[in-house]
């Protein structure tokens, strides 16, 4: 009779808990859940270091078997051409190869009249031709050539946007005027917590300029060798989120493994340096509990589903809710699969 009763109650406990999507247990001595739905997403963590904190996140293949060159690779192999349109607000980028080229919103191309980011994730294919691309300045004033750079195309992806707020402005409002106050004050808290002015003299308000200065660079490699190698012999990490100063930033997911793996370096360098921007001296904060985490990723659902088509290839869809506002990349080629998801909390 007790055996029935505790049966009965471990019944009741687990139909309560399975609508949560919920899972107990441990995953490399860490906590573990998983998402509701099709996606089961796992997390593990958290990986702290200061004022920074990394839940990584554990998943199946979608696109198994395909390969992409990250916009990054694909300009230090020779094997895309980023061309200046003299257009603020929309550049060309032509794939001269064989491979498939990824870009991903946020990715800061430098050089041209002005540094750039891109507005929004592509799929460019081989032997493309000229494919337009939406973009923002992240630099304000500059409109010719600098230093030795060459001023019709742009010679380098080193980087990504660190910074919420300039992604929001970007990504929610389409507003040229906010993504130039964001890099402003991103600048600023950088400079006040490095102890020195970050800003470039080549061109003061250039945020590429910015995150190259020395002072920042070092600041953000101790986060950088503390987290860089929590994804070493792990080959189902497809994404990961993280926090600064205890409170929830953003989430990058991908469908396949290794192109999160190929991205790692540069999304870890963004996230280290925007710990950089909002360390509060003196101040020690308590990481996320998973189930926060979890509660972030399944907030993605709640909202109307938006979509536009951003080229014949690719979709974006966006979902926004009072908190949180989430992206999803797909490829119209491979049956709408999804490519990237972005989530990114509004506040």
């Amino acid at each position: 009779m007790k055996t029935n009763l505790i049966s009965v109650v471990a019944g009741l406990i687990l139909l309560v808990a399975t609508p949560l999507g919920l899972v107990a247990g441990t995953w490399g001595g860490q906590t573990r859940a998983r998402t509701p739905g099709k996606d089961e997403y796992r997390l593990e963590g958290p990986f702290t270091k200061g004022n920074l904190t990394v839940f990584l996140i554990h998943g199946k293949d979608k696109i198994k078997g395909q390969t992409f060159i990250t916009l990054q690779e694909a300009l230090v192999q020779r094997k895309v051409i980023v061309r200046e349109t003299r257009q603020v607000s929309e550049l060309t980028i032509e794939n001269i190869s064989s491979d498939e080229v990824y870009v991903q919103a946020g990715d800061i191309v430098k050089g041209g009249a002005q540094d750039r980011m891109m507005a929004t994730d592509l799929i460019i294919p081989a032997r493309s031709g000229k494919v337009p691309i939406g973009a923002f300045c992240v630099e304000n004033g500059r409109w010719s050539k600098r230093g030795s750079e060459d001023a019709t195309v742009f010679s380098s992806s080193a980087n990504v946007v660190a910074s919420r707020e300039v992604k929001l402005a970007a990504k929610t409002k389409s507003s040229q005027g906010e993504v130039w106050r964001g890099v402003a004050e991103a600048q600023d808290k950088l400079s006040a917590n490095t102890g020195t002015r970050v800003n470039g003299a080549a061109s003061p308000t250039s945020f590429q300029l910015a995150l190259e200065n020395k002072a920042v660079q070092a600041n953000a490699d101790s986060y950088v060798k503390a987290l860089g190698g929590i994804l070493e012999g792990k080959t189902d990490v497809i994404g990961y989120v993280f926090a600064i100063n205890g409170k929830i930033n953003s989430a990058d997911v991908y469908a396949s493994s290794s192109l999160f793996q190929k991205l790692w370096p540069k999304l870890l360098k963004a996230s280290a340096i925007e710990a950089v921007a909002e360390l509060r001296h003196g101040e020690k904060f308590d990481a996320p509990k998973s189930g926060a985490v979890q509660g972030f990723l399944d907030d993605s659902s709640k909202g109307a589903e938006k979509q536009k088509d951003v080229s014949s290839r690719v979709q974006m869809v966006t979902r926004e809710s009072d908190e949180n506002v989430f992206f999803e990349t797909r490829d119209r080629a491979k049956a709408d699969v999804w490519v990237h998801r972005n989530y990114i909390k509004k506040n």
